[in-house]
């Protein structure tokens, strides 16, 4: 989730495959109960295309009572979308918008020069046992897009091109891949789709796009006859026509990449810039605390409380 701090994962370079750039193996951590994995950044990958920040949230089981509480927090310089595949989480930001996620919708949160959120499993969903599990991604905006005014797109299952097939079900989540465009309007080139595969069913890398990398979320793949199993994340070298196929328990996999952009990015807590000035600058209004005026405001019905800014 986005309130952690910044795990160190382990990438080995991976040199079985040519075509493969880089192999990245997230480190876990439990936070009492609930596991995130973190594949970017990465010491030696900070980002593949735009997309800057991915955790795999869970699997994780909730008993009755219990949930997940992000308490507001603020963001700059970047858009989130948060893609479940179990459970609900409520989000609730400073432009008023209150939506709950559900699994297979987008929820395309851009941050620009300010907004603040919540995420929580609260409601009647807290009053029962309850799963969670999914993935959160950061996209960095471009530079022309950095101050940008703050802005939150919603698209029902429903909305999202699917692709289905020679044993392959594939949802596109954001951007243009296989001819299809998805709905939520970016900033910059990209793709991101959620793939199923079954067991021996192949599947092509978008071959229109720069960077592109595969997180294996369940099962296993194989590329150029090299296995790779859940919980790693392969980049692939710009052109290289590039397919893989499912291992024998079939496989799910999320596809991302697109243009990089104009440099690398500054990641400090919830903040992406392209400059340490306007890092500094969102540090120094979020210590404010200067809700009915300062560049940030609290999401209306989540006032009482907030994550403060960090010491470090």
């Amino acid at each position: 989730m986005s309130w952690n701090p910044a795990l160190d994962p382990d990438c080995p370079k991976g040199d079985a495959v040519d075509a493969i750039e880089t192999v990245i193996v997230p480190r876990a951590r439990d936070l009492g109960g609930f596991e995130v994995r973190r594949a970017l950044p990465a010491p030696k990958r900070q980002m593949v295309g735009p997309f800057i920040f991915f955790d795999q949230m869970g699997p994780a089981e909730f008993v009755t009572g219990t949930g997940i509480d992000v308490r507001p927090h603020p963001h700059i310089g970047l858009a989130t979308v948060t893609y479940l595949y179990k459970g609900k989480i409520h989000h609730r930001d400073s432009l008023g918008t209150d939506q709950w996620i559900e699994p297979g919708a987008v929820n395309w949160m851009v941050a620009g020069h300010g907004i603040t959120h919540s995420e929580r499993t609260d409601g009647e969903i807290r009053a029962k046992p309850h799963n969670l599990f999914g993935i959160q991604t950061w996209v960095a905006l471009p530079k022309d897009a950095e101050d940008d005014p703050a802005d939150f797109q919603h698209a029902a299952k429903a909305d999202l091109p699917f692709l289905q097939g020679e044993g392959k079900e594939v949802r596109l989540i954001l951007g243009d891949a296989w001819g299809e465009r998805a709905p939520v309007q970016t900033f910059s080139e990209m793709f991101y789709a959620d793939a199923v595969l079954e067991a021996g069913a192949s599947i092509p890398l978008p071959d229109n796009h720069e960077d592109r990398g595969i997180y294996v979320v369940d099962g296993s793949i194989t590329v150029a006859g090299e296995p790779y199993e859940a919980g790693q994340m392969m980049v692939f070298r710009p052109g290289d026509s590039i397919s893989v196929t499912a291992g024998d328990a079939g496989a799910r996999l999320m596809m991302l990449g697109g243009a990089t952009l104009e440099g690398s990015r500054h990641i400090w807590w919830n903040f992406v810039a392209s400059s340490k000035e306007r890092i500094e600058a969102a540090k120094e209004a979020w210590r404010a605390g200067d809700w009915a005026h300062g560049r940030f405001r609290l999401p209306p019905g989540d006032e009482d409380e907030f994550i403060p800014l960090p010491d470090r």
